[in-house]
């Protein structure tokens, strides 16, 4: 492994991309190596990556897990098939692996879950705004990954999202829920991923937030050992 750990970030091409350099501060001050992967910034797959972060941004194609699309809205199937096949060369490589917000959703799809396309008129507890701000309250399961990564059994995060994992995917374990019940957070039972349905690269000031990005430079360094 080079010094720095080399971490392949995935998200939307556009040339500003404030989620691409907030999580690029978060590793960089932890020490790694951003890459940037997206239709526009080619990376190839090799031994020389040692974890994937899957980001957030666009809604995914419904294709993908067999519901119909709604009659106005749009999709980016060739970021989908990006990240798809970086999900599979992970999982294939047992290479750790964070999915953000629609991350999140799109590792539970590749290995067989479902979303709710729509929850905004569904909840009913949850403070329904998007916002950056920590304004959010979401509950981990004791015994979770996640809790023991960010030391908290509750905490505070943003909300940027409209859909929702409805049935998490095979190995997949849902290990964190809003007021309303939906998921927020879920983990591998066997492999080192986890899936946060906040954006933790806009809190990486918030201690329990930057805990996950160590946790997967600490995944690839255990792996790499």
């Amino acid at each position: 492994m080079a010094d720095r750990p080399r971490v392949v970030v995935t998200g939307n091409a556009r040339k500003w991309s404030p989620s691409w350099w907030c999580t690029w501060i978060a590793l960089r001050i932890l020490g790694a190596r951003p890459i940037r992967a997206s239709v526009r910034h080619a990376v190839t797959a090799d031994s020389s990556i040692d974890a994937v972060i899957i980001g957030g941004g666009d809604d995914i194609s419904p294709s993908h897990y067999q519901q119909e699309a709604a009659p106005d809205a749009e999709y980016d199937r060739k970021r989908d098939d990006l990240e798809i096949e970086w999900i599979h060369w992970a999982l294939k490589e047992k290479v750790p692996l964070l999915g953000i917000c629609r991350g999140s959703q799109l590792i539970n799809v590749v290995l067989g879950g479902e979303l709710n396309q729509n929850i905004r008129e569904l909840r009913k507890l949850t403070y329904n705004r998007p916002g950056l701000l920590p304004t959010k309250q979401v509950r981990l399961a004791d015994d979770s990954r996640v809790a023991a990564i960010c030391r908290k059994p509750r905490l505070r995060v943003n909300s940027l999202h409209s859909q929702i994992v409805r049935k998490t995917g095979d190995g997949m374990r849902a290990v964190g829920w809003d007021l309303d019940g939906f998921i927020q957070a879920s983990e591998h039972q066997e492999y080192h991923i986890v899936g946060v349905q906040w954006h933790p690269e806009y809190l990486f000031y918030v201690p329990s937030q930057l805990r996950l990005f160590r946790w997967l430079l600490g995944c690839s360094q255990s792996t790499a050992g």
